[in-house]
């Protein structure tokens, strides 16, 4: 940890992510992967949901209704996946430690570099969505680049949780 002094936000934060109490749902690699793959596909469904919301003709309530149910395990996935990571990303500087802030860089690094490809395949997307009718890019131009930025909020978090390494074993106590 660094030198300046961890306020109380910071213990209580620290505590938080360090709870063993949430353990059994990310002591596995497996179930990290199905933590994040599970994040990933709720997100893709609100996305989804709010898109038609935004461009349906009729009456399209029912998709505010559906995004604010699934906004519930969308926040509990979400926990699942910080808790994954010790609050790799949700921790200030001061709480970390130096192995912690270097991984804290090389997943910022590894979803920079993510976010480009998804840039770019957005990008291509949508050209190519124009080439074919003249309205595609006018009409999703808006969802995709929510969705793009939903993406690169959430792309640390969903790498974090993908490279985020098992608790080492505790050593039992040697008998006497």
């Amino acid at each position: 940890m660094t030198a300046t002094r961890m306020t109380r936000y910071d213990r209580s934060m620290l505590r938080l992510m360090n709870d063993p109490r949430g353990r059994p749902l990310y002591a596995t690699a497996g179930r990290r992967r199905l933590a994040v793959a599970a994040h990933v596909a709720l997100t893709v469904v609100i996305g989804g949901l709010m898109t038609h919301f935004c461009l349906a003709e009729g009456e399209a309530m029912w998709a505010v209704v559906a995004t604010g149910a699934l906004l519930l395990p969308w926040m509990f996935a979400t926990g699942v996946i910080n808790g994954a990571t010790r609050g790799l990303l949700e921790l200030r500087e001061r709480a970390l430690d130096e192995r912690q802030s270097a991984d804290r860089t090389r997943v910022r690094a590894r979803a920079h570099r993510a976010m480009t490809v998804l840039l770019a395949a957005a990008a291509v997307g949508l050209l190519i969505a124009g080439s074919m009718d003249g309205d595609a890019p006018r009409i999703y131009a808006v969802p995709a680049l929510i969705t793009i930025l939903a993406a690169h909020w959430l792309m640390p978090l969903w790498i974090a949780g993908l490279t985020a390494q098992d608790e080492p074993a505790e050593d039992e106590a040697p008998a006497l």
